[in-house]
């Protein structure tokens, strides 16, 4: 190549590689009430609920940006996520007071909310965590709005292990990293944007309760041939989903994690489904035309 025309030395041509695991879409966790997850979820966080798709009394769809959260409702089985949820926003600030706003109504539950720095973390009323950050470019691109990573907190000695499987099985980048105390964490990139954090801890982690998420691949048949051999497709929904739970060590075929995995293909009728996002500084009281919908990017 001539050296006229070498990209520069700085340039990370890597930064723009995706990964097989194409998205994350969403993540699923059944709550107990969903007067008050729209409290939370709608009012405080100031996302959207999905006017087309699951708009009964059994089951509701938040959309944030191009990612959801899926809440059935299970007034006996609530679900709890084991770890943090990242969440983007346009306007973190604004979330912080929304959320302090409706606390009043979830008296005698597990929400919370406090500012950490740049950040707010705030926690729903069943307990699932969440980190909410305003964009930025270096991090996740042009994402203004929407679920831009997930932190699982896994046991000492995971990590390596299920770096091997997202690498080896699912074919996808994987960073394995030294912590403080001789932990690890094993960062699975999703996308170009995204990511999978399973991180080591030494607390204690509750058991598996079944929330999952919902993931597509670009090679979708690869991965299924690899856990049939190994035994660990849990279920072959239809032609554009199969699911897998236990997330083991390619070596040893031990099972080192559980976290339910919703695999579709890019042929699945759902992929890339335009979502509806709010404008949430829109009132009745400050009413503008054309300013109903958010505009930002996803």
């Amino acid at each position: 190549m001539d050296t006229a025309t070498r990209p520069p030395a700085q340039l990370d041509r890597t930064r723009d590689d995706q990964s097989n695991i194409v998205m994350l879409e969403h993540v699923n966790l059944e709550i107990g009430d969903q007067q008050l997850a729209t409290a939370f979820y709608v009012v405080g966080l100031q996302l959207t609920r999905d006017p087309y798709i699951m708009v009964g009394l059994d089951n509701m769809w938040i959309n944030a940006g191009r990612t959801q959260l899926h809440l059935p409702t299970m007034r006996t089985r609530i679900q709890t996520f084991r770890g943090v949820i990242g969440l983007v926003v346009p306007d973190p600030e604004s979330v912080a007071k929304s959320l302090e706003r409706v606390a009043p109504l979830f008296a005698a539950t597990k929400f919370s909310v406090r500012r950490a720095g740049a950040t707010v973390e705030a926690t729903c009323p069943w307990g699932n965590r969440f980190r909410i950050h305003a964009p930025d470019a270096e991090r996740w691109s042009q994402t203004t709005i929407g679920i831009t990573y997930l932190d699982l907190d896994v046991p000492p000695g995971a990590a390596r292990a299920i770096a091997n499987f997202y690498l080896a099985i699912l074919d996808a980048p994987v960073d394995l990293e030294d912590m403080n105390d001789g932990l690890q964490k094993a960062s699975v990139r999703v996308g170009a944007d995204q990511c999978l954090h399973f991180i080591e801890t030494r607390d204690p982690i509750p058991a598996y309760d079944g929330h999952h998420i919902a993931v597509y691949l670009a090679d979708f048949s690869g991965p299924h041939w690899r856990m049939s051999e190994l035994g660990t497709v849990s279920r072959d929904t239809d032609p554009h989903e199969w699911r897998f739970i236990d997330i083991i060590d390619p070596d040893t075929r031990e099972v080192v994690y559980q976290l339910e995995h919703e695999v579709r293909s890019m042929r699945n009728p759902l992929f890339a489904r335009p979502l509806v996002n709010r404008n949430p500084a829109q009132t009745n009281r400050n009413y503008q035309r054309g300013l109903d919908a958010f505009r930002g990017t996803f």
